[in-house]
């Protein structure tokens, strides 16, 4: 089996073995699951599944595709594998009954779709948001000679992108072969018009989703509507901050400096508030209220991302590294299929 030029042969077996790792480890749990009711021994017999997804980054050293793992891997399919042992989450619908769809749901940054899909106000669809990202990626190894706005728009909008092309990449394969229907993995969130609105209905929805049944849900049962509410919302966005924490861990292997936590923990509370402001002000006025303050905070997330989320994997170049991985995985893709290179 040939390999992207620039990954050395070690890398390309581990990358098969981390594979292989993942393609065992969710077989053993879906029969797992079909033997052992749900409960308490049911999450014991997948404990081992956990501990395995943990140590998988660990096996790689490029950035790219050990950020992909952690964050497919060992978060997304690691919450859905908690979930399905209480018999909840996306593992536990009737979707998920073959072997072919758990492992599907398991491994992807896919959710199934439960309404009509949405028409989007601007007209960025997959293949126009993929060639933003890919003419937006050879900036990266000028952004010395960049103006910081300029540069930390080329951030966000990267982010943005990496989130919904690699996304919405999964969703083509999964709908192709499966004929699932699946949901879009953002819904234009730079056109929010709160924080709520932003982190709740528009960013990153299959993790949003995830975060919601597993801590947000769980914690407003446990300490009431009221109390509930507001605990939930914070500890959801620290644990989104803590696992950042660790994907940052992976890809850049340097101590913890809790940027990012500090930075989920913020917008965890300025939620909170939030949403009392809009209480006190009742719909009307915040109705329009919105149309000010929405951009607002949009900028707000921009602002404190520059501060607290990039930095930490900015400082020792993974931003880079990450940037000329991509670039020679489409440079290997194109090759196989007899296009022109991308440096013409």
């Amino acid at each position: 089996m040939s390999r992207p030029e620039g990954m050395h042969e070690q890398e390309f077996n581990n990358l098969i073995k981390v594979h292989l790792s993942v393609l065992f480890s969710l077989s053993y749990s879906f029969f797992i699951g079909s033997r052992i009711p749900k409960g308490k021994l049911r999450f014991l017999s997948l404990s081992p599944v956990f501990f395995v997804f943990i140590l998988l980054p660990l096996k790689l050293s490029s950035v790219f595709p050990t950020g992909l793992i952690a964050l497919f891997i060992t978060w997304l399919s690691t919450l859905k594998l908690v979930l399905f042992s209480f018999d909840l989450g996306p593992l536990s619908s009737h979707q998920s009954k073959s072997l072919q769809n758990f492992l599907l749901i398991s491994c992807l940054p896919i959710k199934t779709s439960q309404s009509p899909k949405k028409t989007p106000k601007l007209p960025l669809n997959s293949p126009l948001k993929s060639l933003l990202f890919v003419l937006l990626l050879p900036t990266l190894n000028q952004k010395q000679n960049l103006h910081p706005i300029l540069l930390l728009a080329i951030y966000c909008c990267l982010l943005y992108l990496l989130v919904d092309v690699v996304s919405g990449i999964c969703n083509s394969f999964t709908k192709a072969v499966f004929g699932m229907e699946l949901e879009m993995p953002s819904d234009e969130p730079y056109l929010s018009t709160s924080l709520q609105d932003f982190w709740g209905r528009r960013w990153n929805l299959t993790v949003t989703s995830l975060l919601r049944d597993a801590v947000y849900t769980p914690l407003r049962s446990i300490c009431g509507p009221l109390l509930g509410r507001t605990v939930g919302v914070v500890a959801a966005f620290v644990v989104s901050g803590l696992m950042h924490e660790l994907i940052f861990y992976y890809v850049t292997r340097e101590a913890p400096t809790w940027e990012v936590t500090w930075f989920f923990v913020l917008h965890g509370v300025s939620v909170v508030v939030e949403s009392r402001v809009k209480k006190l002000l009742g719909r009307p006025k915040w109705g329009v209220c919105s149309v000010v303050y929405g951009p607002m905070m949009v900028a707000f997330v921009i602002v404190t991302a520059h501060w607290w989320f990039f930095p930490p994997v900015v400082r020792n170049g993974a931003d880079e590294k990450a940037a000329k991985e991509i670039m020679s995985l489409l440079e290997w893709m194109m090759g196989k299929a007899g296009l022109t290179s991308l440096h013409g």
